[in-house]
C-alpha cells in the first residue's frame, strides 16, 4: 500500500515500523516465470507481521502477536487465509509472539516464536516451535526432540518437501539451531547453525547461505555453509552493501534461494 495511507512509529526503525490504519486495502503483488499479477485486496483488519502464499493462488497474512481473552473466548485470531480474489476463507490463531513463519508446499503453516510467547501461556506457542493446518489446527510439535530449549524463532526456509526453522536457546551456554521438518512424517532432525542468530537462511541439498544483517544499514554479512555429515561448516564470508536498509523480518528462503528485502528492494541470493 501507498506509504500516505501508513503511520510511521516514533520507536521502530525501517520498513517494519510503518503501520497501516484499520482496516485498510492493499494490493498484493507476485511474480512467476516474468508474469507479474496484481490483486486488490479490501477491508484488511489486522496490521500483518508476515505474508505467506498457499496452493491454489491463496494466501496468508499473519499478525505476530495475539492476546488472550476471558476464559469462554480463548486467543484471538491472528491469521486470515484469503482466496485467490482476496475474500477471507478463514480466520485462526496460530500463538502469539512470531517472528519466523513459512508455509509449506502443501499449505503447512509453520511458525517458531519469541520468549513473551514462550513463556506467555498459549499451549503451542510454548514449545518453540510448531505447525498448523490451513483450518488453525494444531499438527505439529517439537514433542521434546530438540537438542535445547527454544528462546526466539530467526528465520525460516523450505526446499521441496521440507521445512527449516532456524532459533536460538535458552540455555545459559546460548547456541542457534536449524532444525528440518519433514511434514509428511513429523521427523525433526536439528544441526547446530554455523552462524549465530541469522536474520536469512536458505539451504539446497548440502550447501546453505545465511545472511546477518547491521540492522537499519545497507549492508549485510553473507555467510555460505556446506553440511558435512552432521555439521555446517563456514565455507566463505562477506560484507555486502545492498540498495536499502535491512531490518527485522528481512528474509526468507524458498527452494534454494533467499529472497532478502533491502528497504523497497527484494534481493535473490543462491545457495
Amino acid at each position: 500500500m501507498h506509504e500516505r495511507y501508513l503511520d510511521r512509529s516514533r520507536y521502530i526503525k525501517g520498513w517494519v515500523g510503518w503501520q497501516p490504519k484499520l482496516p485498510f486495502t492493499g494490493e498484493l503483488v507476485t511474480v512467476a516465470g516474468g508474469e507479474e499479477r496484481r490483486r486488490l485486496v479490501e477491508g484488511i483488519r489486522m496490521r500483518p507481521s508476515h505474508l505467506a502464499l498457499l496452493p491454489d493462488s491463496r494466501f496468508l497474512l499473519v499478525s505476530g502477536r495475539t492476546s488472550r481473552g476471558e476464559a469462554e473466548e480463548g486467543w484471538a485470531s491472528n491469521a486470515v487465509v484469503f482466496s485467490p480474489s482476496g475474500t477471507p476463507e478463514a480466520e485462526f490463531c496460530v500463538g502469539d509472539d512470531i517472528p519466523a513463519l513459512a508455509t509449506d508446499a502443501h499449505g503447512g503453516i509453520w511458525t517458531a516464536y519469541g520468549d513473551a510467547g514462550i513463556y506467555g501461556g498459549h499451549p503451542e506457542s510454548g514449545g518453540g516451535l510448531a505447525g498448523w493446518d490451513v483450518r488453525g489446527r494444531a499438527s505439529w510439535a517439537p514433542g521434546g526432540r530438540l537438542p535445547q530449549c527454544p528462546l526466539h524463532g530467526c528465520t525460516a526456509a523450505t526446499e521441496e518437501d521440507q521445512v527449516w526453522l532456524v532459533w536460538y536457546s535458552s540455555t545459559s551456554s546460548g547456541g542457534t539451531f536449524l532444525s528440518r521438518i519433514t511434514p509428511s512424517t513429523g521427523d525433526v532432525v536439528s544441526y547446530v547453525s554455523p552462524v549465530r542468530t541469522p536474520d536469512g537462511f536458505a539451504v539446497r541439498g548440502d550447501r546453505a547461505v545465511l545472511t546477518r544483517r547491521d540492522h537499519n544499514k545497507r549492508s549485510v554479512e553473507v555467510v555460505r555453509a556446506a553440511l558435512d555429515g552432521t555439521t555446517w561448516t563456514v565455507t566463505s564470508r562477506r560484507r555486502v552493501r545492498v540498495p536499502g536498509r535491512v531490518v527485522m523480518h528481512c528474509g526468507q528462503g524458498r527452494d534454494g534461494f533467499l529472497w532478502l528485502r533491502a528497504g523497497n528492494t527484494w534481493l535473490r541470493i543462491e545457495a
